[in-house]
């Protein structure tokens, strides 16, 4: 093997064991989304994880699951508080969000439309496990987030 080589198999093994440690610490917090609010039949304060899938985004816990297709999401923010616009919507709440924040979590609100009605999907979740998942779910629904920090 020449220097090129070397050096081209030496980027290949690092960039395979960034992505292996970036899965593997994704794992590790899957079960930190919880559903704090939203207009899907789900327990509130469910923890579970959210998995971002080629086609739409997947909350899963208990047993249960709410499937989002991205082609369908109208709005998205990460905010320290929901906002009050999302609170105030005049929605067929199954949970109602909450009005108050946290100091290290963030509050994931999802609006989307299916079947002419609008869903929400409203998950607390840290601010450092949601932080990986904003430029992939960026990438993958073409929108972009409301974020703001206090």
């Amino acid at each position: 093997m020449n220097k090129w080589e070397i050096a081209k198999t030496a980027a290949l093994v690092i960039a395979a064991f960034g992505l292996a440690l970036q899965a593997w610490g994704r794992s590790n917090k899957e079960a930190l989304f919880k559903y704090v609010g939203g207009t899907e039949e789900m327990l509130k304060g469910c923890e579970g994880k959210l998995e971002v899938t080629d086609l739409d985004m997947v909350f899963e816990c208990d047993g249960r699951s709410i499937s989002v297709p991205y082609k369908a999401i109208t709005q998205m923010e990460f905010l320290p508080r929901i906002s009050k616009n999302i609170r105030k919507m005049k929605l067929h709440w199954a949970v109602e969000p909450p009005s108050s924040g946290g100091r290290h979590e963030g509050y994931f609100s999802v609006l989307y439309s299916l079947g002419g009605q609008t869903h929400a999907v409203i998950l607390k979740v840290p601010d450092e496990t949601m932080r990986p998942y904003l430029a992939e779910i960026e990438l993958k629904t073409g929108r972009s987030i409301e974020t703001r920090t206090d």
